[in-house]
């Protein structure tokens, strides 16, 4: 019964953490048609970006954290409107655009700070215990965020002019321009979002997890998965897998072991998307 607690609170903790992620990686692709190859790239720079803000220049952890949320924001908006925006009708270009941007970011951060993974600790540290299990209160902290952010993506996207101009540009974008939404403006902005919730988890987990050059690569791979498994575009498709999936790692790591577990994550993928191709909440394009 302990270890069903622990893995039901490991799996909630990680399912907010990867839907935090996930948000960004299908907003990119539901509005712009972007498949974002440096999404683990902004993760990665929101952590190094937050450890600076700590260490060199004094700030305190959650003054670091939102920082790091708005380099990695500014940079995102800076890419998308000189140098994305330019061919964002181009898929080829535009993987070959960000994937390039990933590469360049991490060999950035290596030459900087090294291949080795900094000293940078949660300042907040301690066990809750309960009947039967403990939480650690660094992950209810960073759960307690990310269900925030979860939750204030949603109402930004459904209940606002601007989450509704995005959505008219996603539904049809010739329309949407033709009534006067300008993506020239609002591409990047959606861009900034993304890579901003990226940074935000980045500078959130890795004092936690590890913080290391290249550890957007899992990242990126995680991102994907859920996007596929929840819908290419749906945000709420990408919530649910993101929850799903954080489940499916949390129980096949305590009962199974980690590289059984990665091989039961996958095999849960593969029989979801045999059963339904679309993803759980996507939609089956028809063919003319």
């Amino acid at each position: 019964m302990q270890g069903f607690v622990a893995a039901c609170l490991i799996g909630i903790s990680l399912g907010a953490q990867y839907a935090l992620l996930a948000l960004g990686f299908t907003l990119i692709f539901g509005i712009l048609g972007v498949v974002n190859f440096a999404h683990g790239g902004f993760y990665v720079l929101g952590g190094y970006l937050a450890y600076s803000a700590v260490t060199y220049l004094g700030m305190p952890y959650a003054l670091a954290v939102i920082c790091a949320a708005l380099g990695t924001t500014l940079l995102g908006f800076l890419f998308e409107r000189f140098v994305l925006d330019r061919v964002i009708d181009d898929h080829l270009a535009t993987l070959m655009l960000t994937l390039g941007l990933y590469l360049m970011m991490s060999s950035g951060i290596l030459v900087v700070f090294g291949p080795q993974s900094p000293a940078f600790a949660f300042p907040l540290t301690g066990v809750i215990h309960g009947h039967g299990f403990f939480v650690p209160i660094e992950n209810l902290v960073v759960l307690g965020v990310c269900i925030v952010g979860i939750l204030s993506i949603y109402g930004l996207i459904y209940y606002t002019d601007f989450g509704r101009a995005l959505r008219a540009l996603a539904d049809d974008r010739a329309v949407a321009t033709a009534q006067g939404l300008r993506p020239a403006i609002l591409f990047p902005a959606a861009f900034a979002l993304a890579t901003g919730l990226a940074g935000l988890t980045g500078a959130l987990v890795t004092p936690i997890l590890s913080l290391a050059p290249h550890i957007g690569d899992p990242v990126l791979a995680t991102s994907f998965l859920i996007v596929i498994l929840g819908g290419l575009g749906s945000v709420g498709g990408a919530t649910v897998a993101a929850f799903i999936v954080g489940m499916a790692e949390a129980f096949s790591a305590v009962y199974l072991g980690g590289s059984k577990g990665a091989l039961a994550l996958f095999v849960l993928v593969l029989v979801m998307l045999v059963v339904k191709p679309s993803g759980l909440f996507g939609h089956r394009v028809r063919g003319a």
